[in-house]
């Protein structure tokens, strides 16, 4: 496993809990950020993956 992917959900928690704090307390800074976290996450997750498949490809293995 890519370490992009690693990064990529540990981002994607980061922002899903600025998310929720910053609406519980109507911090829209904090909700904001929380937002660009997740997305953040999804991008490195995505890279990850597709380093995944290329050196899956290159070595030969097929994985889903």
């Amino acid at each position: 496993m890519d370490k992009d992917r690693i990064k990529g959900a540990l981002n994607e928690a980061k922002g899903a809990v600025k998310k929720t704090v910053g609406e519980a307390t109507g911090n829209e800074r904090m909700e904001a950020e929380g937002h660009l976290d997740t997305a953040k996450g999804k991008v490195q997750g995505g890279v990850g993956r597709a380093k995944d498949a290329t050196r899956d490809a290159i070595d030969g293995k097929d994985r889903v």
